[in-house]
This record gives structure tokens, C-alpha cells and sequence, in this order.
């Protein structure tokens, strides 16, 4: 569920959110900033429940094993 919030900041701080996010951007990247300030975080959890994301595995897997070739090919 989300919650609308409203906030006062600064001109400046406005226009550099505006300038390096976008306009339709700020609210996710505010969030994404606080977000580990202010929500605690079970990493365990969160990596049990991606581990049990076969698809999203499948595709980390087949990316990784992709890789291998690349590091047989370089010169040391």
C-alpha cells in the first residue's frame, strides 16, 4: 500500500531531483534513499524468497555461465 506524503525542501535541492532524476522519478528515488534509513531489513528473508524465484535463478545462472567463457579468453 502506498501513502501519499507531502514535504517541503529547498528551491535548490527541487531543481537538482528535477535536473538528475526527472520529473516522474522523485518519489522512487526518495524511497530508494531512505528506505534502508527507516525500514528494517530481513536479508535472510530477502534472500530466501529470491532464491526460491526459479525463473529469476535460472536467468542469474544461465548469465553467470555465460561469463565463464569471457574470463577463458583473457590473456593474464
Amino acid at each position: 500500500m502506498e501513502k501519499e506524503l507531502t514535504i517541503t525542501i529547498s528551491e535548490d535541492v527541487y531543481q537538482g531531483l528535477y535536473k538528475r532524476v526527472g520529473p516522474q522519478h522523485i518519489s522512487q528515488f526518495i524511497e530508494d534513499v531512505l528506505r534502508s534509513y527507516v525500514v528494517d531489513a530481513d536479508l535472510e528473508a530477502g534472500y530466501r524468497q529470491m532464491a526460491e524465484d526459479t525463473a529469476q535463478e535460472a536467468e542469474a545462472l544461465d548469465w553467470a555461465e555465460a561469463l565463464i567463457g569471457d574470463v577463458a579468453d583473457e590473456t593474464w
